[in-house]
């Protein structure tokens, strides 16, 4: 086991949950990193019950720190605004090597661009492991850091999103982030 791993199993895990364009999100996280993040469930309830229960041993508290500093990136980016994740620490130790290199992959798509999932494996050395990456998107931890909406479909078609509300708020991130995949209708607000 390495530090990294070690450190992670000593650290404290902080939840805390805020308000975004999209609803109320919960994020864990240590001293150090964001460890976890829940994209709005249908109630705040929902999204707090979902978080708490994929990290029974967090303690809930007031946004402070890394956490804070990831919630004001992320409300922002949200927003419209064009907000930088890129300082955001994170944790995904505790994930497989093949997901930990597709996130990292996936966490340099910048805002407005997309790559499908073919394109994400060969980045990773899998060709034709189109699959193992969408497996990968939804095991995703830290969606939004790690930016797994921004994963498409071989025709840039929008598949696969486990969030809830699936491939609508997809849709709707990609929106937001003036992604040309996704071009507005009559019926967005932009």
């Amino acid at each position: 086991m390495g530090k990294r791993r070690r450190d992670r199993e000593v650290d404290q895990i902080s939840l805390s949950y805020f308000d975004s364009a999209f609803g109320v999100i919960g994020i864990g996280y240590t001293e150090r990193s964001v460890v976890a993040l829940q994209l709005p469930e249908d109630s705040p309830e929902q999204t707090r019950r979902r978080l708490a229960s994929s990290l029974p041993d967090a303690l809930e508290v007031e946004l402070a720190g890394v956490g804070l500093d990831a919630a004001t990136r992320i409300q922002a980016l949200l927003a419209g605004e064009d907000a930088d994740l890129d300082p955001i620490p994170i944790d995904i130790s505790q994930c497989s090597e093949f997901n930990q290199q597709v996130y990292a992959v996936v966490r340099m798509i910048e805002r407005g661009e997309a790559l499908t999932y073919g394109e994400v494996a060969r980045r990773v050395g899998e060709p034709g492991g189109a699959q193992a990456v969408g497996r990968a998107m939804g095991a995703n931890p830290i969606p939004v850091i790690v930016p797994c909406h921004r994963v498409v479909g071989a025709n840039r078609e929008l598949v696969g999103f486990s969030a809830n509300g699936g491939i609508e708020t997809k849709r709707r991130m990609l929106l937001v982030e003036e992604c040309p995949v996704v071009p507005p209708t009559l019926f967005d607000n932009l």
